[in-house]
């Protein structure tokens, strides 16, 4: 592992992405410590600690306290990805949208113009919601020293202006850095608030809050949902292929075995990511008009509430099937098998291939929807069964760790591949697993 990381230094085009992205990521960090005019951080971070188990501390966590901090970044990244998720279901019943997604990379760059148009439309509604919050008193406190038609605008045009620049810090990641720019900015908020959690944690143990009996299946239960997140990232239904011997020019290819690997989580983090974001949204709006119908709906979307949990879990089968059938289409597949003469086993070549693919795809997608929905409610059931409090239980659970693990293997798989294209060992070092298809 050692090794591995000083191979890092070596090339000079991996040294100096990772040395970007950490820069992009520390700039991130700086600014959510920059204030919105005329709010007292004060008394807003003692309102906050009223506020643990309603989507606002979940907004709370996804900003890595930024909103806590009533920083420039409070609305964080979730107004772009609340886009995306816009953007991507208008593709769906829009011919002009699906066209543009079939035009390859200038209409990847298109619609990706129309995401930034709609992430500053949704910046000025969720800032908006967000000025009205801090207007009314969370928690019984006053937070906004003088509130009126000025302090909406400046906080509407602040929030605006953090979003668009965090999306901007990702987007430059993902093109010059390494890994996802946004999941990394994610990631970034998540693991800043573990120190915190830790020292609550000791806090709770030393005043006897929380018995030592249970601190340590609390970190049994950490421990295994690591090492099942793990598993699950990395499981594959391989289905077997076969290639047929071919004639190229005056050279024979002889046939060969190989296999077509398929996650069992195609999708990742983004189904949990989706659903915490459209959860959020209607929070935001239930601001705009306190009383009536509205209230009751923030009461729904409590965190420990059964209906937002309910929601929360369809939200993300939903999003893992989705996803899944925007990023993998069966059909391509089997037709670029039969291309270059590949079929496989007891299944004819073309149609059928691309709907054994597809049977196969959609069950193991099934698998992996309830792994992920079992991760994400973890902290509701800590929180019931333990009474651990709503930043301990996210702290050992759910979609916290789900991110963190999750986004750090995803960057650690990128790092490996630069490594490997360049003749350097690996993570997994040179007794580690043999790379498939390299002798």
């Amino acid at each position: 592992m050692a090794s591995a990381f000083w191979n890092i230094g070596k090339i000079p085009e991996l040294r100096n992405r990772v040395l970007f992205s950490a820069g992009i990521l520390a700039v991130y960090r700086i600014g959510i410590f920059v204030s919105t005019p005329g709010v007292d951080r004060v008394a807003l971070g003692k309102a906050f600690a009223n506020l643990g188990g309603t989507l606002f501390g979940i907004f709370n966590m996804f900003s890595g306290g930024a909103f806590e901090q009533a920083s420039i970044f409070a609305l964080g990244i979730m107004p772009y990805i609340s886009s995306s998720i816009i953007m991507q279901l208008l593709a769906v019943v829009i011919p002009t949208l699906e066209r543009l997604q079939k035009e390859g990379e200038a209409g990847r760059r298109k619609i990706n113009q129309y995401t930034r148009y709609g992430t500053i439309v949704l910046s000025v509604v969720q800032g908006f919601g967000v000025a009205n919050f801090l207007v009314q008193g969370p928690g019984g406190l006053q937070v906004v020293d003088n509130p009126g038609p000025m302090f909406y605008f400046l906080t509407i045009l602040t929030l605006t202006a953090g979003t668009t620049f965090i999306m901007w810090l990702g987007e430059q990641v993902t093109e010059r850095g390494i890994g996802n720019g946004i999941s990394l900015i994610i990631f970034a908020g998540i693991v800043a608030r573990f120190p915190s959690a830790l020292q609550e944690t000791f806090t709770f143990v030393s005043n006897e809050l929380i018995q030592p009996i249970e601190m340590l299946v609390l970190l049994a239960v950490l421990l295994a949902v690591v090492a099942l997140i793990i598993f699950f990232e990395q499981a594959q239904r391989r289905i077997p292929v076969q290639y047929a011997k071919r004639l190229v020019g005056k050279k024979t290819y002889a046939g060969q075995s190989t296999h077509l690997p398929l996650k069992i989580n195609t999708s990742g983090v983004i189904p949990p990511i989706f659903a915490s974001s459209l959860l959020m949204f209607p929070a935001t709006i239930a601001n705009f008009v306190p009383g009536g119908y509205l209230d009751k709906m923030q009461q729904f979307l409590r965190y420990d509430a059964w209906f937002y949990n309910t929601a929360y879990v369809l939200l993300i089968i939903f999003f893992c099937y989705f996803y899944t059938a925007v990023t993998f289409n069966p059909v391509d597949v089997a037709d670029n098998m039969k291309k270059y003469g590949g079929y496989i086993p007891g299944i004819r070549p073309g149609k059928k291939t691309a709907e054994y693919i597809d049977r196969v795809l959609s069950r193991i997608t099934f698998g992996g929807a309830l792994y992920l929905s079992c991760i994400c409610v973890l902290p509701t059931i800590l929180m019931h069964k333990f009474d651990a409090p709503q930043s301990l239980a996210s702290f050992f659970g759910g979609t916290s760790v789900l991110i963190v693990v999750g986004v750090a293997l995803d960057t650690v798989r990128q790092i490996e591949s630069h490594l490997i294209t360049r003749h350097y060992d690996g993570f997994a070092g040179a007794k580690g697993p043999r790379i498939r298809g390299r002798r």
